[in-house]
């Protein structure tokens, strides 16, 4: 691990946005003086599949828990579950049988798998093992536990008995008037055992009883289906106790922060009314200043659609891992916070390159001549290594991987070529490890399905005729000096300079512009193989 005390050095003079915060948050709570325990926190979704952007929450979390640390404050991280909250749409891939538990909280659903005691308990356990996966260190609270053992008693009975200041501010906030005209808190019905078909109307604070009707529709879905599930209210009326529910969103965070006395949490743009409507009752109802916040945008789909954990377009930490390190989509979670970024199986190989580049800084194999570009990036690199010690491993660039298994075909072939073109020495872990995501990557992507003929029809007339004289000569040459002495022949030959007949050949084989060494990467593939393709351009 790196030293804590170079840590601390970096973390006070870094201008990386982890850094500013770690050292805004350290600030502001030493002038208010009450905690000594600093803690991050995210929201984890327990309704529907976690996609990248919940993974992304609980990262930047943690990386504040991380900067905190190197600044000498003692700081936790933690996840909490929001499994109180009711199913509103079956996610992608989850039987039809869910249809009759949409509007109950997911902590109440059986588990349709049976590996788990609830399909709340299913759903978190996924970004769970993603977290393992991405070595983030957290301490997990679930809402169903944490409403059942009172921790947030003392928050909802304030803020249910000053219900009326709560409405006026999530009006002020958001225009909506729904909260002046009833309690923002949502019963389970102890009837149908539904949350989202209950209006809560009076609360009795010495009691500690709310009094309720099941009286809402609620329109949830089958994502599966495409098909809309209409959930009508009972008609029940009755009351519970303070722990036979959850708050309203619009107030939930807030409550949260207190009782858990949270100091820093990220949030993203589909939640900034929310936050703001928290913020405000954190503040002006329950004497608590809120969390600093950290601001970031979404992730989309391609065509600029934000991606859903419960729709039919998510794309999944593992979906991510299988085709690129965890570096890599720590990397996504932790650069430019403020910028719009689209995940999918096209931009994986470019964040896999990125890391590399950012290595090449940091260990001084390439360089940069703005010092300060050059501090944030050893920062950056520094942060998706979570400040562990930083290894400088073997750089391949990710497409060249690709091309190189596509025409392997088979990884222990590409191996070997790369053995042979110098790339690997003997059989490396890390190389091992990059070929299975090209591996993955080629398999899923369709890109196999493309030739060297398409890549060819980028060539100019001379490097085609060049190619086709190399392809002819090839046959001859049985080293690798034949094959060089080659390459320089025939681009002479076809009045072109050799960098030219060199970018053609690697358009050629690899579809890219550079390359393995020509010609033991030749002879790896192995001549009638290159002759081949060659010929058919």
């Amino acid at each position: 691990m790196a030293d804590k005390n170079a840590r601390g050095k970096s973390a006070d003079k870094s201008l990386f946005w982890a850094d500013q915060i770690a050292r805004d948050v350290l600030e502001r709570e030493k002038g208010l003086g009450r905690v000594k325990t600093i803690r991050t926190e995210m929201g984890m979704g327990a309704s529907g599949i976690p996609h990248v952007g919940s993974a992304g929450d609980g990262v930047r979390s943690y990386v504040v828990n991380l900067a905190l640390k190197g600044l000498g404050a003692k700081s936790e991280f933690i996840a909490f579950s929001d499994d109180r909250d009711g199913l509103r749409k079956i996610p992608i891939g989850f039987t039809r049988e869910l249809e009759k538990d949409i509007g109950k909280p997911v902590s109440m659903i059986k588990d349709p798998y049976g590996c788990h005691k609830s399909f709340g308990e299913h759903i978190s356990s996924l970004l769970m093992a993603a977290f393992e996966k991405l070595d983030v260190k957290f301490e997990l609270k679930r809402a169903s536990i944490e409403y059942a053992k009172g921790t947030f008693d003392k928050e909802i009975v304030e803020i249910l008995s000053k219900a009326g200041q709560a409405g006026e501010i999530i009006k002020r906030i958001t225009g909506q008037e729904k909260y002046l005209s009833q309690l923002p808190f949502l019963p389970i019905c102890k009837k149908c055992g539904s949350v989202y078909t209950t209006t809560a109307y009076g609360f009795d604070p010495k009691a500690k009883k709310i009094q309720y009707k099941c009286d809402q529709d609620f329109i949830g879905k089958n994502v599966n289906t495409g098909k809309d599930i209409v959930v009508k209210g009972c008609g029940h009326e009755g009351e519970c106790g303070i722990r036979d529910g959850k708050l309203a969103w619009k107030v939930e965070f807030a409550a949260r922060w207190r009782a858990l006395k949270i100091n820093y949490e990220a949030y993203g743009k589909d939640i900034l009314e929310s936050v703001r409507c928290n913020d405000a009752v954190c503040r002006e109802m329950l004497g608590w200043e809120p969390p600093i916040h950290s601001f970031y945008e979404m992730f989309t789909e391609r065509g600029g659609k934000k991606i859903s954990k419960s729709g039919g377009n998510v794309f999944t930490p593992d979906m991510w891992m299988r085709y690129a390190s965890p570096e890599s989509l720590r990397l996504l979670f932790l650069k430019r916070l403020g910028t719009t970024r689209v995940v999918d199986l096209d931009s994986i190989p470019a964040y896999m390159d990125e890391v590399d580049g950012l290595a090449s800084l940091y260990f001084g194999r390439s360089k940069t001549s703005n010092e300060k570009e050059l501090q944030h990036m050893k920062r950056l690199y520094e942060y998706v290594n979570l400040l562990g010690k930083a290894e400088d491993k073997a750089s391949i660039p990710y497409n060249t991987l690709v091309n190189i298994m596509k025409l392997a075909k088979d990884r222990k072939v590409a191996e070997q070529m790369l053995i042979r073109t110098g790339h690997a020495k003997g059989k490396d872990k890390e190389i091992g490890k990059r070929l299975v995501y090209a591996e993955n990557w080629l398999k899923d992507s369709g890109v196999g399905s493309e030739t060297a003929v398409k890549k060819g029809q980028k060539l100019s007339g001379k490097q085609k005729t060049a190619l086709k004289a190399f392809a002819a000569g090839l046959a001859k040459a049985s080293s690798e000096d034949d094959i060089k002495n080659l390459c320089f022949d025939v681009a002479n030959q076809a009045g072109i300079k050799p960098q030219q007949f060199f970018s053609a050949a690697y358009l050629a084989l690899l579809g890219q512009e550079r390359g393995p060494r020509l010609a033991p990467f030749i002879l790896a593939v192995g001549k009638d193989k290159v002759i081949k393709l060659l010929k058919s351009i």
